[in-house]
């Protein structure tokens, strides 16, 4: 896809946009830290949460609020903008600092060329900022969310159930031998017996990604790298999306599940450098990972998402 610049009510082009959270995104990667994996634990496993509409936040959103939330030490998921906090009684404490995110979204379009009706859809992406409610002061008669409990236990018990629909009329999975991969071909998930890993987190963390590929397959969403039965050549732009999108939404499935995510690949310094070049080249590449990971979750888990 081709994105065509447009303007924002920020009054920053498509690009504009793109390019600032890319290198949000890319700041990260250069001190060694990868966003869209949790690299510790920072309390409670909790998806970042829309304060006015109560409902999770979407593609590079989650990544951009979890990391900030890790980082800062926020104990609640929930974000606004200045104006939702004041309108629910919160006032921004002075000196701190809001986090940018995106909205993201296709506007379709329809143009004449010769005479003819040709669609065509224009990426719309603008800027907000949002801070955590833990930056805010309240009121007594403030009208803010409790905080959700967490239950580890349960949390692995609900991991096997976040997929369980999807895998009751998706690939095939099987268990045994000592790797973890999907087979376009065959539409199957083979994965080592959940003994041999570290942790269950380890085990499901693992799962959704294989799981996130088979999203791919033709009978569903038919990404590239993954339709036709094969998939990408390693290295190649095509297989390294596919693999940005698999980790993401494994990442994703683990916010959701509410454990924390046992990296699937190693940060080490090549694996590092190989997803610097990869955006410095395509300012555009995360948001459209992104989004397909979303896509790719959506499918997995049934979840509603927001998108403000």
């Amino acid at each position: 896809m081709t994105f065509t610049p447009t303007r924002p009510k920020t009054g920053r082009t498509v690009r504009d946009a793109a390019a600032e959270t890319t290198s949000a995104i890319l700041a990260q990667l250069e001190t060694g830290t990868v966003p869209w994996q949790r690299p510790w634990s920072a309390g409670p496993v909790r998806v970042p949460t829309s304060l006015s509409s109560g409902k999770p936040y979407r593609g590079i959103n989650v990544f951009l609020l979890d990391f900030e939330a890790m980082a800062k030490g926020y104990a609640s998921p929930y974000w606004g903008t200045y104006r939702q906090i004041g309108e629910r009684g919160g006032q921004v404490r002075k000196g701190e600092k809001s986090t940018q995110i995106v909205f993201w979204k296709l506007l379709d379009k329809t143009d004449l060329v010769d005479g003819k009706a040709v669609a065509r859809k224009i990426p719309l992406l603008r800027l907000f900022h949002v801070f955590n409610v833990a930056q805010c002061d309240w009121s007594e008669d403030a009208k803010l969310p409790a905080a959700p409990e967490t239950n580890p236990v349960e949390a692995i018990e609900h991991a096997a159930e976040l997929v369980a629909g999807y895998l009751a009329t998706g690939p095939t999975l099987a268990h045994g031998g000592d790797q973890a991969y999907y087979r376009p071909a065959t539409d199957a998930v083979q994965m080592p017996e959940m003994s041999a890993f570290q942790s269950a987190e380890h085990y499901y963390s693992t799962l959704y990604h294989e799981l996130t590929h088979s999203t791919g397959h033709d009978s569903r969403l038919k990404r590239d790298g993954i339709a036709q039965g094969t998939f990408g050549r390693f290295g190649d732009p095509v297989y390294s999306f596919e693999e940005l999108v698999a980790e993401m939404g494994a990442a994703m499935c683990c916010l959701l599940a509410g454990i924390n995510q046992a990296a699937t690949l190693p940060s080490s310094a090549s694996y590092l450098a190989h997803w610097v070049k990869a955006l410095r080249g395509d300012a555009s590449l995360i948001i459209k990972a992104a989004s397909a990971a979303q896509k790719a979750v959506d499918r997995l888990a049934g979840t509603v998402f927001t998108e403000d």
